[in-house]
């Protein structure tokens, strides 16, 4: 298995062919620095344009930035030679919005209808927060990210309906307006938060028991910030139950070829 100082050294591809050896299946929180990840949904090509319409409407959580044919399992723009059926660490398996597996490889599942949207991923612009001088909590612990399902609504599209989710780093509260206009540079990876401070105002009544990913130390003086999160999609399936889909695990992203500046305004 690689280290985690080997593969935060390593290009797009490079990282993606150790993880499509599972030498690597843990999160992909600064693997590849410098370049950008993302979400994975998979739906029927039946649903796809459901979701595509969700990600419309809700696009502060679910930024698109690439979508695959049917049944074709090698993004056109975000990088070249991939394959979203091998080349992250764990994946999520739903059917009728129920989780049933979380595999290391959905190759075996894989159908000639299906249709692949690559989501916009905090992580990328998680490297502009540390050279601002913000800390980035989850990363100095190696654990996942956390994440948390908030009772901030959707606007629904076709089938697909439910809450968003956010993922949550604490911030030295005289660093708040630096992290604020940091990520706010990078708006097609969610941007600046969406909340910030008191988590019971966006439904979240623990941040010790994230819904997904690990928890975090939150330090004296520090204020939790929140951010639209790509894990969206995945309380959206709960919610409405497609017959089947496949996503990444929470934290376990792609990576893309595209670097994170790319996706800056600035």
């Amino acid at each position: 298995m690689k280290t985690f100082e080997e593969m935060a050294g390593l290009s797009p591809s490079g990282a993606r062919e150790v993880i499509r050896r599972k030498e690597w299946t843990g999160p992909t929180a600064g693997l590849a620095q410098g370049y950008v990840q993302a979400n994975l949904v998979v739906l029927p090509r039946d649903w796809a344009f459901d979701l595509l319409l969700f990600c419309q409407r809700n696009p502060r959580p679910c930024p698109v930035l690439d979508v695959t044919e049917p049944g074709y399992p090698t993004p056109r723009g975000i990088a070249r030679g991939a394959d979203i059926r091998t080349d992250l660490p764990k994946y999520r398996v739903y059917r009728d919005g129920v989780l049933e597996d979380e595999p290391l490889d959905v190759t075996d599942i894989w159908r000639d209808d299906l249709v692949g949207f690559l989501l916009g991923c905090s992580f990328t612009f998680e490297r502009a927060l540390v050279e601002a001088g913000v800390p980035v909590r989850h990363i100095e612990m190696g654990v996942n990210v956390p994440m948390y399902i908030t009772n901030i609504p959707c606007r629904a599209a076709g089938r697909l309906s439910g809450p968003m989710v956010v993922s949550m780093r604490p911030v030295p509260a005289g660093l708040v307006s630096k992290a604020v206009t940091t990520t706010s540079l990078f708006p097609a990876v969610h941007g600046a938060p969406v909340h910030a401070g008191d988590p019971q105002g966006i439904g979240i009544a623990d941040l010790s028991r994230p819904d997904f990913g690990d928890p975090v130390e939150v330090r004296d003086g520090e204020v939790p910030l929140f951010w639209a999160c790509g894990v969206t999609p995945q309380a959206a399936l709960m919610a409405s139950r497609p017959p089947f889909a496949i996503t990444h695990s929470p934290g376990y992203m792609f990576i893309g070829d595209k670097k994170d500046s790319e996706y800056s305004v600035f």
